[in-house]
């Protein structure tokens, strides 16, 4: 018996597939306790080893902020039944790889989620999202350096002692972005989640490339002073968090978990396709649809539930795709008191939450 199958029946829980012992991920976003991860993953392959600094004595992964919560619910109603084999080998794949994971399908598809699901399935904590715009630049997603706030605060400190001020620490203005903060050197990898990168720039892909080969960056601002502060303790992504950083240089020790989602809306180089999985994620069929909707909505009306999934679904498949929040958004008005079975209006609002995302 595999870990994880130990740990469903030690929990009362019994597989509910033939799963393969190599997988790790099963997809259903339950916890997976009294595992550790670090032992359970194999070790990386050589040329996606990554030394780094040794992670901190006291490192554990932060808290779960709740997005999961938001994102997944707070039943877990996934069964390894309703997931995708493709998914489940991708994912996996990607662990055992340690290479950032490509993830395109239909607006709605739960594609963002998919992040939120491991993190919280491997016990990974807060997950790390850079929401990526047509603006973005990879600097935005490294670390930002207050300069302007710096010689304010000199400037401040000079006036109030009437002369010569003593420097204020420079890592007090420095705050890693979230993707600098998941390079941070840990024993877990931290879940990085680079939301709709199609999106960005041209380039931004390609700048991509030698951060997921290296797993390493250097802060410029840091590197400069390196001589007299060789140790600089910074803010990170994550809130109340500080890291130090040594010769101004974060190198990882454990390669993130990297899911970036694309609705595919352009195509991406070769180079940088070359270096990633990519999994589609197909429209969620009807018994998915349950699945999502008694994870966030628990114990609610299974009449009016059933038909509109039903319904949806329907209407999903015959429009190509429609996202899954506007299914959630019908069941909870009408479980909530605002469907009636007479009222002429309820079909013409459902109409109206089904719409397709283009404007007519």
């Amino acid at each position: 018996m595999s870990g994880i199958d130990q740990d469903a029946a030690e929990n009362g829980r019994t597989p509910q597939r033939d799963a393969p012992d190599w997988w790790i991920y099963r997809g259903t976003g339950r916890p997976i306790h009294d595992i550790d991860l670090a032992q359970l993953l194999p070790a990386p392959p050589p040329w996606r080893s990554y030394r780094g600094d040794p992670p901190p004595e006291d490192d554990v992964p932060p808290p779960d902020d709740g997005e999961s919560e938001r994102r997944l619910g707070t039943a877990f109603t996934l069964s390894e039944l309703t997931v995708d084999d493709g998914e489940l080998n991708m994912v996996n794949a990607a662990l055992y790889l340690r290479r950032p994971l490509l993830v395109t399908g239909n607006p709605g598809t739960g594609k963002s989620s998919l992040a939120y699901r491991i993190a919280r399935e491997l016990g990974l904590g807060r997950v790390l999202r850079w929401a990526v715009t047509s603006h973005t630049a990879l600097s935005s997603g490294l670390y930002g350096y207050d300069a302007i706030g710096r010689v304010q605060a000199a400037a401040t400190s000079q006036a109030q002692r009437g002369g010569e001020a003593e420097e204020p620490p420079i890592g007090d203005f420095v705050r890693l972005g979230p993707l600098g903060t998941a390079f941070l050197p840990s024993r877990l990898p931290r879940v990085l989640l680079i939301d709709e990168l199609d999106k960005s720039e041209a380039d931004l892909p390609n700048d991509l490339l030698s951060l997921f080969e290296d797993g390493e960056f250097s802060i410029d601002e840091l590197a400069r002073v390196r001589n007299r502060h060789p140790e600089v303790t910074v803010h990170t992504a994550d809130p109340q968090r500080t890291a130090v950083v040594r010769d101004g240089r974060i190198a990882c020790h454990a390669f993130p978990i990297v899911v970036m989602t694309s609705n595919g809306e352009r195509e991406f180089p070769p180079a940088f396709l070359r270096r990633c999985l990519q999994l589609r994620i197909e429209n969620p069929d009807e018994e998915q649809l349950a699945a999502i909707v008694a994870g966030h909505l628990v114990g609610e009306d299974g009449e009016h539930r059933d038909r509109l999934i039903r319904e949806f679904a329907e209407r999903s498949k015959a429009e190509g795709g429609l996202p899954t929040d506007r299914l959630l958004d019908a069941v909870y008005l009408a479980t909530s008191g605002a469907y009636q079975p007479d009222q002429e209006a309820w079909p013409r609002l459902v109409d109206a939450l089904w719409q397709r995302l283009t404007v007519r």
